[in-house]
């Protein structure tokens, strides 16, 4: 008895290697099962295809899609915010002062773009600052930064 693998034998060993990847998280077999289903859809097509040559054109197809995975997918959804280095994202930035700190109040600036999601901080200064002075950030106490002239 011969058995011949149909164009929905692929498709099902794709949907499980799909499904596989809920307890693997690790996005390469994936590919191998979106390969599968593509194998799948080119049996469908084109049912005469040799086993030799299905189990070919799915490893083809395997390897193409895990190295555009990891060459150009796997980096745009590379995290390239600073967040969570708070002190190192914001200590030497330079900022506006829009509001002189006096009389034990603390005073504000803004950032030409936002840093770790805003773009306006409360400052203290040791420095006699005005409105519009340019201030470098020295520190962070707190939730307020430590602020010189520039």
């Amino acid at each position: 008895m011969e058995f011949d693998v149909l164009y929905w034998h692929w498709v099902v060993l794709g949907v499980l290697l799909m499904l596989s990847e809920i307890v693997l998280t690790t996005f390469f077999v994936l590919w191998f099962g979106i390969a599968a289903v593509l194998m799948g859809g080119v049996l469908f097509v084109a049912p005469g295809i040799d086993l030799t040559w299905q189990i070919l054109i799915w490893t083809i197809l395997s390897s193409v899609l895990a190295f555009v995975w990891f060459k150009f997918l796997k980096p745009l959804s590379i995290d390239k915010t600073k967040a969570g280095l708070s002190r190192e994202a914001i200590v030497g930035e330079v900022g506006q002062v829009i509001s002189v700190p006096h009389d034990g109040k603390r005073g504000r600036l803004r950032f030409p773009a936002p840093i770790l999601g805003t773009d306006e901080w409360l400052i203290i200064s040791q420095d006699a600052l005005a409105e519009g002075d340019r201030v470098r950030v020295k520190d962070v106490s707190g939730n307020s930064l430590i602020v010189e002239k520039v």
